[in-house]
Order: C-alpha cells, then sequence, then structure tokens
C-alpha cells in the first residue's frame, strides 16, 4: 500500500478500512471474492490484527461477510438485494424527510440548495445520462437524513446501509432515463421541506425512491 494513505490524523485501521471500503465500493475488489489476510497485509504493510480491525468495520458496512473456516468474503450483489434496498430506503428515508421538513434549519436547507446547484452542473445530468452524486456531504440522500437529526435513521442509512447503496450504484450502474426527472423530484422535495410540510415531504420522498425502483425493475427485465 501506498504510504501516502497514512497520515498523522489517522490510525492505520482508520486509513486502510477507507481505502479497502472503496475498493470493495468501486469494484477494484469484486462481488463474490475471497480476500486473502496474508496478502492484504502485505500490500497495506500492516499487521493482521490491525487488517482484522478494517475487516470487522467493513462488515458492519454490510460489503463483506466472514464465514467460519473460510473467511471474508465481498458480499455477492442480485437483482433481488438492489430491489430489497430499495423497499427498506423507501420507507426510512421517506421518515427521515418527514423529520428533516420539521428540523432541518434555514442554512441547512440553504446548503441542500447550494448542493442542487452543483448538481446541475453535472455533465451527465445535462445529457439525461445518469444522475451519480459524491458520497456524504455531496449526497442530497445523505444530507435529508442527517438533517432528520433522528440517530437511529442517521445509524442505519447513514452507516450500516450506506455503502451497500453505493456499491450497488456503482456496479449495477445503468444509463438511466429518470436522470432529469430525478433531479426535478429532489428540488420539489427541498420545497416540501422548506416550507415545513412534513407530510408531502416524506409522500415525494417515498413516490421519488418507488419510481426508481420501478425503473430498475424495467430495465432489468428488458436485460433478462
Amino acid at each position: 500500500m501506498p504510504n501516502q494513505l497514512f497520515n498523522s490524523n489517522t490510525t492505520r485501521a482508520d486509513s486502510v478500512f477507507t481505502d479497502l471500503r472503496t475498493r470493495i465500493v468501486e469494484g477494484e475488489i469484486t462481488p463474490s471474492s475471497k480476500l486473502s489476510e496474508p496478502e492484504l497485509a502485505k500490500y497495506y504493510q500492516i499487521s493482521r490484527s490491525t487488517l482484522r480491525d478494517a475487516l470487522s468495520r467493513i462488515e458492519a458496512c454490510g460489503l463483506v461477510e466472514r464465514k467460519a473456516n473460510i473467511g471474508y468474503r465481498v458480499v455477492a450483489l442480485s437483482t433481488e438485494g438492489l430491489l430489497e434496498l430499495f423497499q427498506v430506503r423507501e420507507s426510512l428515508e421517506g421518515m427521515a424527510c418527514r423529520l428533516a421538513a420539521q428540523n432541518m434549519s434555514e442554512n441547512q436547507i440553504v446548503q441542500l440548495n447550494e448542493l442542487l446547484n452543483i448538481h446541475q452542473q453535472d455533465e451527465p445530468l445535462q445529457r439525461g445520462q445518469g444522475y451519480i452524486q459524491q458520497e456524504g456531504d455531496l449526497d442530497f440522500h445523505y444530507q435529508i437524513v442527517m438533517g432528520s437529526g433522528n440517530k437511529q435513521l442517521i445509524r442505519l442509512l447513514c452507516e450500516e446501509l450506506y455503502y451497500l447503496v453505493r456499491m450497488y450504484r456503482y456496479q449495477f450502474g445503468m444509463p438511466s432515463p429518470r436522470a432529469k426527472r430525478a433531479f426535478n423530484e429532489h428540488q420539489n422535495i427541498i420545497q416540501a421541506i422548506t416550507d415545513k410540510d412534513g407530510e408531502l415531504a416524506e409522500i415525494l420522498m417515498r413516490r421519488h425512491i418507488a419510481a426508481s425502483r420501478l425503473n430498475v425493475e424495467k430495465r432489468m427485465n428488458v436485460n433478462e
């Protein structure tokens, strides 16, 4: 592992966790592949105990599974698994959006609008080809959940499920005819939050995620 990934502000386990998580999410380490602890420890130039610390945290993100006498393996991806994630997100993010309408400050709403202004400049979105957002604070859905102020929803959606969702986005990625429509739906959601209309905000978010799920189902059926 290049030494520049380590710095004085993070532990070696933190750095390995972040780098390995990215490699799995973006498909450099492929789904269903077995992780060799000796090879990874050598690559990152760390001890096995430090590596296991990082791997246990990646397991908590739902990206790898550990089985007795086998070790760690990257999770397998499936259409069924993706659609189940959409179902969970529809319910939980709808609730988060309702709470965001109640709890987000004016400054947070301003930042949300500024984020959409940044997204609007994205070339794939302008061409109607796709709408893929960067992670964390640059992710519209992430900001909504954080704005809910509900610690349990934040834990579930921004920690436990977040990177598994991103893994599916990267690796099941496909051109989406919904790109511009999805962006407009984001604008409508922000307006409902601005108006402090929690009921409408929840309905719009649930419809938004349901529409994305139906789009995936349609495209998967076409490709079968």
